[in-house]
């Protein structure tokens, strides 16, 4: 009997070649687990209404983690149009599957590190080693909005904001709304898991990113909770930036930066800049992250025009899995494969297509498992 149970979703496009790659590093590394299919994506929203099957939230109610590879999203007037035509009638709306695992199994913690390896061709700068937590559930990813604003809605509106008045006139198919909703409890958990990284890793600093100057109430709620917080942490400084001045500073000067810590939105807004200053999305791994639960995943997309062509950079996926190694408690391993990938980008000899390379995925999983 394998020692652990790993859902394997592949997703869309480029997300089945990806996995493709880490199967092989894996195996490599004889990691003892049974690797259980998932269905994911948009097939299924396709010919069923649900990217997220019933069947694949049962699967990931009974394993140790998920690795998962990319899906293809489409504005929901768009996804609506494809789906068979037998389903159109009945009411489907689509939702991000993704965004809604993570709800659903309160995965909060959205861990990306970003890392640049000595002699990627792409870093930015050397030596840029910043971890960003992104909170994961709420805020304007909640999933509360209204393509068409309900009167019930602007009465309160009109009442309680007074702010709302200038859309007063505005006609209910011309006025979207997306609520923006953080909670104190889910501020703690995301900028407590920041502090304990700190802590445990002996990183020197936290910098909280929100816009509270403007978004005074949920931005505020963020920045005040990381204050309180904060103070358990006398030996770990606390630093805060607007989201806007944060991604200026950030190329400027990337080595003042050590963890930062954000709400949903402006996470990942941030932690795909990080991405591009360690080498792109080829190299941004991500790990959502739960109490008993965590799925694990490159941050692109299942670039459809890629899709059958084996060319796309599978590091990011390739550190996800190392990433779930350290979930697991398999630190060894982990530490095995990092240094593994970070040998062949250092040789410089097989590289993908973004690294100015025409190795395939699967020829640049095959050099890392040869350094395993």
């Amino acid at each position: 009997m394998a020692k652990y149970k790993i859902a394997w979703l592949p997703g869309d496009g480029v997300g089945v070649e990806v996995l493709e790659a880490a199967k092989i590093v894996l195996d490599k590394l004889n990691f003892d687990a049974e690797l259980i299919h998932g269905d994911i994506g948009w097939e299924f929203w396709c010919k069923e209404g649900d990217p997220l099957p019933q069947r694949t939230i049962d699967l990931l109610k009974n394993v140790d983690a998920a690795m998962f590879g990319a899906i293809t999203s489409k504005p929901a007037k768009e996804a609506v149009n494809e789906l068979d035509p037998s389903l159109r009638d009945k009411g489907f709306s689509y939702r991000s599957p993704i965004v809604r695992m993570r709800q659903t199994f309160d995965l909060y913690n959205c861990l990306r590190p970003t890392k640049g390896y000595p002699g990627n061709p792409l870093n930015h700068k050397e030596g840029i080693d910043i971890v960003v937590f992104r909170e994961n559930t709420e805020d304007l990813y909640a999933g509360v909005e209204f393509a068409k604003a309900p009167k019930s809605l602007r009465d309160v509106l009109a009442k309680e904001a007074p702010a709302f008045a200038r859309f007063k006139d505005v006609s209910d198919e011309d006025l979207a709304i997306s609520c923006k909703i953080n909670t104190r409890e889910g501020c703690e958990k995301i900028i407590q898991a920041a502090f304990e990284f700190a802590k445990k890793f002996n990183r020197k600093k936290v910098t909280v990113v929100h816009k509270a100057n403007v978004v005074r109430a949920t931005d505020g709620l963020f920045l005040e909770t990381a204050k309180l917080v904060a103070r358990d942490y006398p030996g770990i400084q606390l630093d805060d930036a607007n989201i806007d001045a944060m991604t200026m500073w950030l190329l400027k000067n990337p080595h003042n930066y050590d963890v930062l810590v954000a709400p949903n939105l402006y996470g990942d807004i941030v932690s795909d800049l990080c991405a591009q200053m360690v080498g792109g999305l080829g190299f941004a791994c991500s790990g959502n992250i739960g109490a008993d639960l965590a799925v694990f995943e490159p941050t692109h997309g299942s670039a459809p025009k890629y899709a059958g062509l084996y060319k796309v950079n599978p590091i990011a996926t390739i550190l996800a899995a190392k990433m779930m190694l350290e979930w697991l408690g398999e630190t060894a391993m982990a530490e095995k494969l990092e240094k593994a990938t970070a040998e062949v980008i250092a040789e410089g000899k097989i590289k993908t297509y973004d690294m100015g390379g025409s190795a395939t995925t699967l020829e640049m999983a095959e050099a890392i498992a040869a350094k395993l």
